[in-house]
């Protein structure tokens, strides 16, 4: 909302005639440039749509999927507990990191990764 009322200001004085047009051009412009190069908070959880939590795993060798899974977002913090039971050697994944991003509103790819060994790929989203 700063944004608005910065530029309000702008519009003001050149209406007043404190400053020319030209000037305020180049006032507005700068400050447009400012708030691009300003990275944007990530969004919170969106209150009319349930976010999912999209789980796509991929035969490496064939290139078939394996399994297509998608879970609300509301349920994965049970979820990845439980799972920590039974899969508490999850590598190369940081979880805490995983739940913090998903708190803070992330979407698109969260993990991407390819175990070799097994011939799977695995992805995740937030969508």
């Amino acid at each position: 909302m700063a944004n608005v009322e910065e530029r309000m200001k702008i519009l003001k004085l050149i209406e007043e005639g404190k400053i020319s047009p030209e000037e305020g051009a180049k006032l507005l412009s700068a400050l447009s440039d400012s708030r691009r190069g300003v990275p944007q908070p990530p969004r919170p959880p969106s209150v009319g749509g349930a976010r999912m939590l999209r789980v796509r795993v991929t035969d490496t060798r064939t290139g078939r999927s394996k399994a297509s899974v998608q879970i609300p977002l509301a349920l994965v913090d049970a979820g990845l507990k439980i799972g920590a039971h039974f899969a508490p050697e999850v590598e190369g994944v940081d979880m805490s990191n995983v739940m913090e991003a998903l708190r803070m509103g992330v979407t698109g790819k969260i993990i991407d990764v390819t175990d070799d060994e097994d011939g799977e790929h695995v992805e995740i989203f937030v969508e």
